[in-house]
């Protein structure tokens, strides 16, 4: 049976992380879009929160992180912040259930999204993983199927990322990204 055309909504999430050891690593802060099925948004504002960690969940961090996120200032927000993980999920779910009411619909987007999905599936982020579809829309999968079979014009075409490792400013990038290979690949 032929697939049929999707005309659901994308919900964009980008996540910066103490680590990527799931099992002991946590979200520090998030950052949400939402865009229809062409890719407009369907809020210029998004979601964003920035939560809370202690200082002894500071001093674990790897070196990456500990300067990465030490330079760009998200460390002492983190310290900072009054705003729990079970806050945020609440926040982050009435958000999406805002743009997206009807569950099991809408796709999590992002580049290397699976990453961020294995975060998500963690308590308390989890009721939000299950308002949306099991699928996903990962940019990355697009760019490295473009790395392989795509043209060089394309591929000399494609945004450049800035590489900040925020989670507002990956999103958007993400987002950017998708719509340069849906020009490129799908409108044609």
């Amino acid at each position: 049976m032929p697939e049929t055309r999707s005309m659901e909504p994308l919900v964009w999430i980008d996540c910066e992380m103490t680590g990527l050891a799931v099992e002991h690593d946590t979200i520090m802060s998030l950052a949400c879009f939402i865009t229809d099925s062409q890719l407009n948004m369907l809020d210029d504002t998004g979601y964003e929160a920035i939560i809370h960690h202690s200082p002894a969940q500071m001093d674990a961090m790897g070196d990456w992180c500990t300067k990465h996120h030490g330079d760009s200032g998200l460390t002492r927000a983190c310290l900072d912040s009054e705003v729990t993980a079970a806050n945020a999920a609440n926040q982050l779910l009435a958000y999406v259930k805002k743009y997206v009411p009807e569950p099991r619909k809408a796709l999590l987007a992002g580049n290397s999204v699976h990453a961020d999905r294995s975060f998500l599936a963690k308590e308390p982020w989890g009721k939000v993983l299950k308002h949306l579809h099991h699928r996903i829309l990962d940019v990355s999968t697009i760019k490295e199927g473009a790395r392989r079979w795509a043209s060089q014009d394309v591929l000399k075409g494609s945004p450049q990322k800035a590489g900040k490792h925020e989670a507002k400013a990956d999103i958007l990038e993400s987002i950017e990204e998708a719509r340069y290979y849906k020009r490129m690949f799908f409108e044609k």
